[in-house]
């Protein structure tokens, strides 16, 4: 199973960036599908974006397309998420999570998740 440890949030004004980072330990990282996924306060969590084990695939909800990217390092067991042009509704706590296969598809699983990283937009 994979250890994950999400690192990179904090408070933006709107229109603001940040970079999340999500480090991971573990042999099975380089050939497994990662996520990002976001909880509001009283909301369910949500899905945010994926990216297939070599990078050469990502998925994005809509409400981030244009705005959000994945992208992972397999040298250094990292995935980021490069967040611009934040809104306040973006806010929420992101968690990294990994699973066993290396694509992601819509009803996909995730076997491994991190404690997440706070993220706050200030309007």
């Amino acid at each position: 199973q994979v250890q994950l440890v999400e690192s990179g949030g904090g408070l933006v004004q709107a229109g603001g960036s940040l970079r999340l980072s999500c480090a991971a330990s573990g042999r099975t990282f380089s050939s497994s599908a990662m996520g990002w996924f976001r909880q509001a306060p009283g909301k369910e969590r949500e899905f945010v974006a994926a990216i297939s084990w070599s990078g050469g695939s990502t998925y994005y909800a809509d409400s981030v397309k244009g705005r959000f990217t994945i992208s992972r390092d397999n040298a250094k067991n990292t995935v980021y998420l490069q967040m611009n042009s934040l809104k306040p509704e973006d806010t929420a706590v992101y968690y990294c999570a990994a699973r066993s296969g290396s694509y992601y598809y819509p009803s996909a699983d995730f076997g491994s998740w991190g404690r997440g990283t706070q993220v706050t937009v200030s309007s």
